[in-house]
């Protein structure tokens, strides 16, 4: 054999190895709407599968849709995930996703989308976090619906996130009107003491005894308990939730590595990494909530949040 067969030999054995190593070192790429849930998922599935790299892009909902949608021709991304469900419905209805049922999926019927296109993993339910001190103290009664709290005895005893500014603030709102109506929403308006900036604010002053109701979400009334603060955690007759999930991205440069991934978010693996860090998990036993003890609203119109914002403003803050 020459010289230059052996050379030649050497390369091909060379590129035959490189190939090899790429097949094992897979990769995924993900874009994700919730940066810490993200981490402690890509903690546990790099764990589970050490062959697969994730590497991902985070951000906020809006612009992680906007630019899955944007590359839609050619796809960056292999998994949107961690965005709410207005979202996900967004990117089926765009042609983002390609529909995917993962293998031995332990999500429940409620959480799938019925064409396949996603899968929601978590929701987000809203509460009250009501201080029993100062109920006592004012001679109040413990709401237990959100009926109770539009009556005259809770004027400016209740405080909860702005729509305006807040995602919780506008799912709570929003799902009120749904529910029951603008007039609602009106009558709840005298009651209210102070709506704050973030979604926690509300729960902040109730816990400091500033007010006797705080409208919050599940992670925080159970943050605000559990620190020690002499409140009770109060679900109403309907429950006001947003969900959050993902889907496969049609076209995705990682497709192999983004059906295990998505494989591993509907196991009990990943659900018991989502119930240390979510409220309600889409797989039965996790999570902080119940979701036998509660019930969800399932919203009868389409929301535009641009619109309803504008209408907040103009009808309760007379802006």
């Amino acid at each position: 054999m020459t010289a230059t067969s052996k050379s030649g030999l050497a390369a091909l054995a060379l590129i035959a190895g490189l190939s090899a190593g790429t097949a094992l070192a897979g990769e995924i790429v993900v874009y994700n709407a919730s940066d810490s849930v993200n981490s402690a998922i890509v903690a546990a599935f790099e764990k589970k599968h050490p062959d697969i790299k994730v590497k991902f892009v985070s951000g906020s909902t809006g612009p992680i849709t906007e630019r899955a949608i944007a590359e839609k021709a050619k796809p960056q991304a292999d998994v949107v995930y961690l965005i709410n469900n207005v979202a996900l419905e967004q990117l089926k209805q765009a042609g983002v996703f390609e529909p995917y049922e993962p293998k031995e999926s332990k999500i429940t019927a409620d959480f799938r989308d019925p064409d396949g296109f996603y899968n929601k993993y978590f929701a987000t339910t809203m509460c009250m976090v009501v201080n029993k001190d100062r109920l006592a103290q004012k001679n109040l009664p413990q709401p237990s619906t959100w009926e109770d709290l539009i009556k005259p005895i809770y004027a400016k005893e209740i405080s909860l996130p702005s729509p305006l500014k807040s995602g919780t603030g506008g799912a709570i709102l929003t799902t009120f009107v749904d529910a029951f109506g603008w007039p609602f929403v009106e009558n709840l308006n005298e009651n209210v003491y102070q709506y704050s900036d973030g979604g926690s604010g509300g729960a902040q002053l109730a816990g400091q005894g500033e007010v006797s109701i705080g409208l919050t979400f599940d992670t925080t009334c159970f943050e605000t308990k559990s620190s020690g603060k002499p409140v009770e955690i109060v679900y109403g007759r309907i429950t006001p939730n947003v969900s959050e999930g993902g889907g496969l991205v049609a076209g995705g440069p990682n497709p192999d590595e983004a059906k295990i991934f998505l494989d591993f978010m509907a196991s009990e693996d990943a659900a018991q990494v989502l119930g240390k860090v979510v409220g309600a998990t889409a797989v039965p036993g996790h999570g902080l909530v119940d979701l036998k003890e509660i019930t969800l609203w399932k919203m009868k119109r389409p929301v535009d949040i641009a619109e309803f914002r504008k209408e907040f403003a103009s009808r309760i803050l007379k802006q």
